[in-house]
């Protein structure tokens, strides 16, 4: 782990505005910057940096934090890539804190092996460039595949020299280590001591998403019957090849961008797809596709189309492979090419403009490609057709989205001319069959169905107005929490007939603790975990230092509470965006009318509660259970409905 020592220094030193600089353009716009956002395309700013506050907002999408939330949101980093990204930038040295030795060398040994494959990769880029036979075989045959130079750079190709030590030389010279050698599979032992494994191979690099060299894949040009054609490094604690994707690195930002990814299979594949300017595309290797490579697309997108060459053997292997991505929920398209042709080749040929076109008309959606090829060949045959409805019904049964699934049986049902009552009884038993149960944290047994239902209620949660009530709470807190304020005071009480009275006075007091004794007094929680948590480390921080310190919450590696306090922390200066004063729109200063704020938003807040309160009372005397008191449950909610009516008089609102 990253010492606390570093990763302080980290937040102390590096500027949030010199950070994006490096990604966006930022024009200075009053104390702050703006910008277009990198999450979408618009015309006009919405991209909002505070050098003072050291933390961005884009409003456009919602996003929002600190610095090392901008490298997770834009480079797709982890919090330790993040942290180590920029302590490079700032030349901070890294501290790790490790529970005891043996897990010290555990990770001295694994940086020793990325850093051999960083070596090695620059070693393969000279020979390419500088070296006479890398330059007649290597950069000749890249040339020859229509590579231009910026993109042979950009992809990092490589040659590895045909003497058969050349590179274990080279290592030995600049002070690395047989052993790691060997460890990487960059060489081999055998009778004649150490080889090369890629001896007279152009070079390929794989790179994890934040660019670290993983391990390489190497192509031969030797016509030799028996040398395989392609070389990928040996499966070692750096590089699992069912657990990565060629291209990533370079593709992830368009990913993103695009909300789209075209999965191919061969390295060139990429690369050419890349030049004509698709730039959303990587490889699984030529590897069948494992549940590790989609899950690493679906951290950048929900849609993948996968690209196939034109024959029926390509047809059979989209059916075998692309059940698992359905699977993961995400959205799968097919795209053929012509026969005889395949991504490279078909690029190749074809300006940028014909290949989008051709990518855009002939993607298919998965689930209706299954149908259409099906269909066509157990046509005649009722016990083909039979098992052709059975494989497609269980390829919708993997998709987690009901209404997917009923659309597809819909589809499924005209298609193959069966009822849909016949195709979604064939559906309940597959999902019978896969259905499996899972625990949470407490031990509580849910199915797929279960946790489905709770996160759509958690979703409606956020348009509730006391989460929008708890929000601006919390912005109170964080703007006004220490300031002074006058308050009015409300003391409710019954009358000998049972009456509701109110009595005010006016009291001074610091804005955290009106509201602070105010939630206590009536036991109040906020919905949103996320709020209570906020809340709770804000009033912690009153209590005990009589002030908030904002980029300290935010430093935390939860990215939700950063968001939150960002949006909060910037919300008020979204009018620079768009020049309201030149426009004659004023907004107004709300510190200056804070002790109405507070009170209003407390009473506003208690009146939803006790609102929610009656509800649920006459929610509860629908069911009447055994205890039921008519006479009781009237006099509780008339009491309810008179406290309800004085908070809205103060309010000056009509029920």
């Amino acid at each position: 782990m990253i010492s606390k020592k570093t990763i302080d220094e980290v937040f102390q030193t590096a500027r949030v505005e010199e950070v994006i600089s490096d990604f966006i353009t930022l024009k200075k716009a009053g104390s702050n910057f703006k910008g277009l956002s990198p999450f979408s395309n618009e015309r006009t700013p919405s991209f909002m940096v505070s050098p003072v506050k050291q933390i961005w907002k884009d409003f456009s999408s919602g996003k929002g934090g600190n610095i090392v939330a901008f490298l997770m949101e834009h480079e797709h980093f982890s919090y330790p890539e993040a942290i180590k990204y920029l302590a490079n930038k700032y030349n901070i040295e890294i501290e790790e804190t490790v529970s005891n030795e043996e897990e010290k060398e555990k990770r001295n040994h694994l940086e020793s092996l990325y850093l051999l494959n960083q070596f090695a990769n620059k070693n393969f880029s000279k020979n390419l460039w500088e070296s006479t036979e890398g330059n007649t075989i290597g950069l000749s045959y890249f040339k020859e595949r229509g590579f231009d130079e910026k993109t042979i750079r950009l992809f990092d190709l490589g040659y590895a020299l045909k003497k058969f030590d050349n590179l274990y030389n080279e290592s030995l010279r600049c002070g690395y280590e047989k052993e790691y050698l060997l460890k990487t599979g960059l060489v081999m032992k055998n009778e004649r001591g150490y080889i090369d494994r890629f001896r007279g191979r152009v070079i390929f690099p794989i790179k994890s998403m934040s660019g670290r060299i993983l391990g390489f894949g190497a192509r031969t040009l030797n016509t030799l019957l028996n040398t395989a054609k392609y070389l990928n490094s040996p499966e070692s604690e750096t590089y699992s090849k069912g657990e990565v994707l060629y291209g990533l690195y370079e593709a992830k930002k368009a990913i993103a961008r695009e909300d789209s990814c075209y999965l191919v299979e061969g390295y060139t594949d990429v690369i050419q797809m890349y030049q004509k300017g698709i730039e959303n595309t990587v490889s699984s290797s030529g590897t069948a596709l494992t549940i590790h490579q989609i899950r690493l697309i679906r951290r950048l997108t929900q849609n993948i189309v996968v690209l196939f060459d034109g024959d029926s053997a390509g047809q059979k292997a989209a059916i075998r492979g692309i059940d698992l991505i359905l699977q993961e929920g995400m959205n799968v398209r097919v795209c053929f090419f012509p026969n005889g042709e395949d991504p490279d080749s078909y690029s190749r040929a074809n300006q940028s403009e014909k290949i989008k076109a051709y990518l855009h008309e002939e993607a298919k959606d998965f689930i209706q490609f299954k149908i259409d090829l099906l269909a066509k060949e157990s046509a005649g045959d009722p016990i083909k057709k039979a098992k052709t409805i059975r494989d497609i019904v269980s390829s919708i049964s993997k998709i987690p989205d009901t209404i997917k699934q009923e659309i597809y049986i819909q589809e499924c049902s005209v298609r193959m001319k069966v009822s849909e009552q016949v195709l979604s009884s064939a559906l309940a038993q597959e999902k019978n069959k896969k259905r499996k149960l899972k625990k949470n944290d407490l031990g509580i047994v849910k199915t797929q169905e279960n946790i489905h239902l709770k996160q759509n209620f958690n979703k409606s949660n956020l348009n509730n107005p006391i989460v929008n009530l708890e929000k601006q709470i919390v912005s109170i807190l964080v703007h006004y929490g220490s300031d002074e304020a006058f308050f009015d005071e409300s003391l409710i009480f019954s009358d000998s007939e049972g009456n509701l009275i109110e009595e005010s006075k006016t009291v001074q007091s610091k804005v955290y603790e009106k509201v602070f004794l105010d939630l206590q007094q009536d036991e109040i929680e906020m919905v949103q975990p996320e709020y209570q948590s906020l809340y709770k480390q804000i009033i912690d921080s009153y209590q005990r230092e009589g002030e908030i310190r904002p980029e300290k919450i935010i430093q935390q590696k939860e990215n939700k509470i950063g968001n939150l306090l960002t949006d909060i922390l910037l919300s008020d200066e979204e009018h620079q965006l768009h020049n309201w004063k030149k426009k004659n729109i004023f907004v107004k200063d709300r510190k200056s009318a804070v002790g109405q704020l507070v009170s209003e938003t407390i009473l506003t807040f208690r009146r939803y509660l006790v609102d929610q309160k009656i509800q649920n009372l006459v929610k509860n005397a629908k069911s009447k259970p055994k205890n039921y008191n008519e006479v009781e449950f009237l006099e509780e909610v008339m009491q309810y409905q008179n406290l309800k009516k004085l908070l809205s008089l103060k309010l000056n609102r009509v029920i």
